[in-house]
């Protein structure tokens, strides 16, 4: 919430100076009335024609500086709006991240509450809620030319008042539910087109098109009602508005008869209440933008109160590659059965594991932990005796690498990707490819290394995304690299490929995890862990875990708390 009250107090202070705008663009908004009251009882009645001249040229004056100061109001809105967006987006862009990895799917709809608050500050609905409270000045004004003509308008306020808040009443609701029906429409989409490849094999297109049909007519349903309601509203309201006018008009002539109120002051009479009761009747047409705006603000806010401001963090020295982890467990949420019991063992820089186990034993959620996407429920993991949670996710992704099951790559080249999406040196990149053993393959594509890969990569093959994401995580030279199933599409060019990697990266010294039950992999390891049920059930050297596991029934798991065995870079325990 820091970011919002600072961001409050920076609005604050340009707000004032837009309401100071405001309340000169509605002092010479007077101008017209002067005008008219001078010309019908001075010019007409005396016949003067410099009087006409000097009264046109200071009206016409008085709009010019009408016309700088609304279009500076105006701009000093859009670059507000500009200024709030460039604050905002970025620690909002990341707080969804953030309640992304805790399992929250936070989509992007923070940074659609704030498009729907910049949208309402830089556009025309927002000076109806600057020109509305000057109202008072406008009716006071009337009341001075006559008491009568002051309660008409002053009626007349009262009732487009009421129907402003009858309007806020009726269309709250439909307004609601239309923009929690959009976002589950826009969901279903997004889903849809996402996952074309699989609904056209599976034949669930009609399927699938009929549900997103019925979310979008439920959409539409609940957005005409909401804007129907609006509409009749705003068509009373201007009804309502001209005929106030009327009644002024009447008032007016009855007291010109009575000799209470010249011709002029009845005409500008109501000028004036149109002008006055103007401001209500836009922000009635504008309900919609401000009720938006206003749900959008309170979404970011909540979004940014939920995750803290990330502080200033002491930067470490490059790790060795020691990675502890202490007793680590992990559940997504309060209540619910832990994904990570107690998992405790120690990797020595050179060693290179491999993670075993049935699905659903906890492997991947391991390997979150361990490259500090997520945060352990209990205990810790160490790198370097450093608590990973507590490192910066800057500085920590310079030294790790990971691939993760589901590979994420991103629009751009081959050799963006590879650098992290950064400015790396080419050298790094085709050095981090050779590596990966994925240099040869990079050389048959059409342009390379330049070869754009579209959206999420699917210009390649399985086999050549997970090639270039193991190129990714080995550039730089990490110290600790977490591989979840990183041969799954591999052939066995690649896996071999993958293999002499690991080797390579052992003799370098660089720790490594990797989730595997291929026998191709596994001979390039020198320890094993064995998940099962969340918890770790085996951790050894890889011959005494493969021993035990071909055994017909494998030894419980040892005493909760006894220590797990140490792994050193030569395969000892």
């Amino acid at each position: 919430m820091d970011q919002v009250r600072d961001l409050l107090r920076g609005l604050r202070r340009e707000l004032v100076v837009v309401g100071v705008f405001s309340l000169f663009l509605n002092l010479l908004l007077l101008t017209g009335s002067i005008y008219m009251m001078q010309v019908f009882d001075r010019v007409l009645s005396a016949g003067r024609v410099e009087t006409l001249v000097y009264l046109t040229v200071v009206a016409c004056f008085a709009l010019a500086i009408y016309a700088v100061l609304e279009m500076l109001r105006g701009r000093m809105l859009s670059r507000l709006s500009g200024w709030m967006d460039r604050r905002l987006s970025p620690p909002i862009l990341a707080a969804s991240q953030v309640l992304t990895l805790r399992g929250v799917d936070a989509g992007s709809r923070g940074l659609s509450d704030l498009a729907a608050v910049r949208s309402f500050i830089g556009g025309n609905g927002i000076n109806a809620l600057f020109d509305a409270p000057w109202l008072p000045l406008f009716l006071a004004v009337i009341w001075i030319m006559h008491p009568w003509l002051g309660a008409v308008a002053l009626a007349g306020a009262v009732v487009l008042f009421s129907l402003a808040v009858l309007n806020e009443a009726l269309t709250r609701a439909p307004l609601r539910d239309n923009r929690e029906a959009a976002q589950r429409e826009r969901d279903t989409a997004d889903a849809l087109i996402r996952n074309a490849e699989s609904i056209h094999a599976l034949g669930m297109g009609s399927t699938l098109m009929r549900r997103w049909t019925g979310l979008h007519a439920l959409t539409l349903s609940r957005q005409g009602q909401a804007e129907e309601r609006s509409a009749i509203l705003l068509g009373i309201t201007k009804a309502v508005r001209q005929v106030l006018q009327i009644l002024l008009l009447g008032v007016g002539a009855w007291l010109v008869l009575q000799h209470e109120l010249t011709g002029g002051g009845m005409i500008a009479a109501s000028i004036l209440m149109g002008r006055a009761l103007a401001p209500v009747e836009q922000a009635i047409g504008a309900w919609k933008q401000f009720v938006a705006a206003r749900a959008g603000w309170r979404g970011f806010s909540r979004l940014l109160a939920t995750v803290p401001v990330e502080r200033q963090r002491t930067s470490l020295p490059a790790p060795l590659g020691r990675l502890t982890l202490e007793n680590v467990g992990f559940q997504r949420r309060a209540g619910e059965t832990p994904i990570l019991r107690q998992v405790s063992f120690e990797l020595l820089p050179g060693s290179v594991c491999a993670l075993m186990g049935p699905s659903g034993s906890g492997k991947s959620s391991l390997c979150r932990l361990l490259v500090g996407a997520w945060k352990p429920s209990q205990g810790a993991v160490r790198l370097d005796g450093a608590d990973v949670a507590r490192w910066s996710p800057d500085e920590l992704g310079r030294h790790i690498g990971y691939v993760p099951q589901g590979i994420e790559l991103f629009a751009g080249t081959v050799a963006e990707n590879i650098a992290r999406m950064g400015d790396g040196p080419a050298e790094a990149v085709v050095e981090a490819a050779r590596r990966a053993g994925a240099h040869e393959m990079i050389l048959r594509l059409p342009e390379g290394y330049e070869t754009e890969i579209g959206r999420f990569g699917e210009r390649l093959s399985a086999g050549q995304r997970q090639r270039v994401a193991l190129a990714r995580a080995l550039y730089g030279s990490p110290r600790l690299l977490v591989l979840d199933e990183p041969n799954a599409n591999l052939d066995s060019e690649g896996e071999e490929a993958l293999a002499r990697a690991l080797l390579g990266l052992k003799d370098e010294g660089c720790t490594v995890l990797v989730v595997t039950h291929r026998t191709g992999l596994l001979k390039a390891c020198d320890h094993a862990a064995v998940m099962e049920a969340g918890m770790l059930r085996l951790f050894g050297p890889i011959e005494a875990v493969l021993a035990r596991l071909s055994r017909p029934k494998v030894a419980p798991l040892r005493a909760a708390g006894q220590q797990a065995a140490i792994a050193s870079g030569n395969g000892g325990e």
